[in-house]
């Protein structure tokens, strides 16, 4: 197919005509979708050190670029007379597969760019931490890690499950154009100037072992430690080094599958230590029950360490893992995760437990088709452990706000049985004289976390109806809906006769007729996916969950807990009735885009976060900027105005 494509283009060159309906100008056409491509230029693999030296003695004193090794998806971006032609995935190196059609729903994959010649771009399609994280909460599948998310998403039909991944493609290498450019730095630019975000990268002029080990040095803090992911949120499994004379690298040979001179790959040297195992503790947390080794403390790279997942059964058995006294070997991969790599003296037998932790409930052992691994599961549908990640969003900043509380605090209070519903995060004060011994706590953390708590007790209805964790209901259906119904009669509207605080019958409300009336179902889902934004699906989701007896107890014992506050959401004046905004970069004048956002909307107008033919105005303080919205709101003749601009027109001062 990738030769076929390629023929036509050289054909519609040399005859000069081009059908309205060729491939080369529809971009992500039918007959192309999911079809096998031929690379153009063989996409071939790096040879990996964990050396420094290694890599000083490859530069040989030429100058280098560093740049993120990503931990994704390689996709190939070809363009041509200045459109997208195709875009293809990595496949064997050789041979990929087309999906073009899914380019629009990829962050960072321009339509357009201003170079009109053959351009031909490498890059790593990846989902960042925070929303490979709030995905597995928000569905019901979950995923191990973000390259798993990222490579099922690119297999989807529906272009539209594909953008709700969150998915950015970050270019790494400009493999050709027509342009002579024979340098590395200078490749990146061109990107820049075409409008792509390319990968980090930063110049070793004097590529000496030591001057290669600082800048390693400096990279390594952006990801490692525990604020890593606000650092760098992306996940990379390493460095890559690349000459900057171009012409020089296109001269190595190719050893097996490898470029000798198209760049190397830096792994984290793992820094070992040898321990005793005291015990596997069986940590349940979403659908499994996994082990974890817990073991005598040693230090590895800077830290103590004393414990290490292990997985599942499977690893458990590779490895040969016993009972108390077991020896162990203990790296940090990558210098970030702990993780046992072999037995050197096994004692005793390893013990699976046959109930769960934390309910009781009987364990049974499951084996995939695929990869044959064994996993224990607890067989009860609703064990608290399965809800960790919903519990995690609950007290997100996005939700309630308990300040201070991670997934692994929740996760102890949920296998210690503190904590099995929501109601009963507001009653571990109950706990305070048993949370003190807990590892991690003290007075001063008991204390502050419990403070947390309470300030928590008041929240406002947008945010307590997100931390509920209905499926399809994020922050801004939310707040779409909130807006039409407030909380409290959406709550009565579901209740069928009786108040969900006191038991007392429903006041005369927009609801009255829908609570008394035998079926209520079908107009309150046709009322709420009335509301603009919002769709059947969503309001499905909304009243299947309200309409579950189970669901609607959990939170008629958690209103008891709150005080919750829903703002007025009529506009204060009408400065931008009936204009369509989009917001991008950053703000100077207001506090962030989210206050900007609730001007716009208290003076009646409306902010959306894709332009649009329906788009009156893009904000942005950088108009001469080549991101996405500058281009596709140039292209529809959308005005592209500053901050300072706005407030002239529509607010003659911010409002703090």
């Amino acid at each position: 197919m990738g030769c076929t494509f390629d023929r036509l283009k050289q054909l519609e060159k040399e005859t000069g005509t081009v059908l309205p309906d060729s491939p080369t100008e529809n971009v992500g056409a039918d007959k192309l979708a999911g079809q096998k491509e031929e690379h153009e230029f063989p996409t071939l693999s790096l040879a990996k050190t964990k050396n420094v030296s290694e890599l000083a003695k490859w530069a040989d004193g030429r100058p280098i670029w560093l740049s993120w090794k990503l931990d994704g998806l390689t996709l190939v971006a070809t363009y041509d007379n200045g459109s997208l032609a195709k875009v293809v995935t990595r496949g064997n190196g050789h041979t990929g597969t087309n999906i073009t059609h899914l380019a629009p729903a990829i962050s960072g994959i321009p339509p357009k760019i201003k170079n009109t010649g053959h351009v031909v771009i490498r890059g790593e399609a990846v989902i960042s931490y925070p929303d490979f994280e709030r995905f597995n909460i928000e569905n019901e599948e979950e995923y191990a890690n973000p390259r798993n998310l990222a490579s099922g998403s690119l297999t989807l039909k529906d272009i539209n499950e594909v953008r709700a991944r969150h998915i950015r493609w970050i270019p790494f290498t400009l493999v050709y154009t027509d342009e002579e450019i024979v340098s590395w730095g200078r490749r990146m630019d061109f990107l820049k100037e075409n409008g792509f975000t390319p990968v980090d990268h930063e110049l070793i002029g004097q590529p000496t072992a030591d001057n290669i080990g600082r800048v390693i040095e400096q990279w390594t803090l952006l990801v490692t430690g525990e604020n890593r992911r606000q650092r760098f949120p992306y996940p990379v499994d390493g460095l890559v080094i690349s000459y900057d004379d171009t012409e020089f690298a296109a001269t190595g040979s190719v050893t097996g599958h490898h470029a000798t001179r198209a760049g190397y790959a830096f792994k984290w040297q793992d820094e070992s230590a040898e321990t005793e195992l005291d015990h596997i503790e069986w940590s349940c947390a979403a659908s499994t029950i996994s082990p974890v080794a817990v073991f005598r403390p040693v230090e590895l790279e800077g830290t103590t360490v004393k414990r290490a997942s292990l997985c599942n059964i499977s690893e458990c058995e590779r490895l040969g893992i016993g009972g108390k006294g077991t020896r162990i070997s203990v790296i940090k991969a990558n210098k970030i995760i702990p993780k046992v790599v072999s037995v050197t003296e096994r004692i005793g037998e390893l013990h699976i437990p046959e109930s769960c932790p934390v309910c009781n409930a009987p364990t049974e052992i499951t084996e995939s088709e695929s990869s044959m691994t064994k996993t224990l599961h607890c067989t009860n549908a609703n064990c608290p452990a399965k809800q960790l990640k919903k519990f995690a969003r609950f007290v997100s900043k996005e939700g309630v706000n308990v300040d201070g509380f991670s997934e692994q605090t929740l996760q102890k209070f949920i296998n210690l049985g503190w904590v099995s519903e929501y109601a009963d995060i507001f009653h571990l004060s109950e706990h305070a004289a048993e949370l003190r011994h807990i590892e991690g706590f003290g007075d001063k953390s008991v204390r502050n976390l419990l403070a947390s708590i309470e300030n928590a007790r008041n929240v406002e209805a947008h945010k307590l109806l997100f931390a509920l964790n209905i499926p399809e209901m994020g922050q801004d259906a939310c707040k779409r809906i909130l807006s039409v119904f407030p909380l409290e009669k959406l709550m009565e509207s579901f209740s069928y006769g009786s108040s969900p605080k006191s038991g007392t019958a429903v006041e005369t409300s927009l609801f009255a007729e829908e609570a008394s009336s035998s079926a209520p179902k079908s107009r309150i889902r046709e009322q709420l996916s009335a509301i603009p934004g919002i769709g059947p699906v969503t309001s499905s989701r909304l009243a299947d969950w309200m309409q579950d007896p189970r669901n609607y107890a959990i939170l008629t014992r958690l209103m008891a807990e709150l005080k919750v506050t829903q703002p007025s959401n009529e506009a204060k004046g009408a400065k931008c009735e009936g204009l369509t905004f989009v917001v991008t970069g950053d703000v100077h004048h207001y506090k962030n885009r989210n206050e900007l956002k609730k001007y716009i909307e208290s003076q009646g107008g409306k902010v959306t976060g894709s332009v649009s033919k329906a788009t009156n105005y893009l904000i942005n303080n950088d108009a001469e900027s080549t991101s996405g919205k500058n281009q596709k709101a140039h292209a529809l003749s959308i005005p592209i105005i500053s901050e300072e601009e706005f407030i002239r027109q529509f607010a003659q001062i911010a409002e703090e």
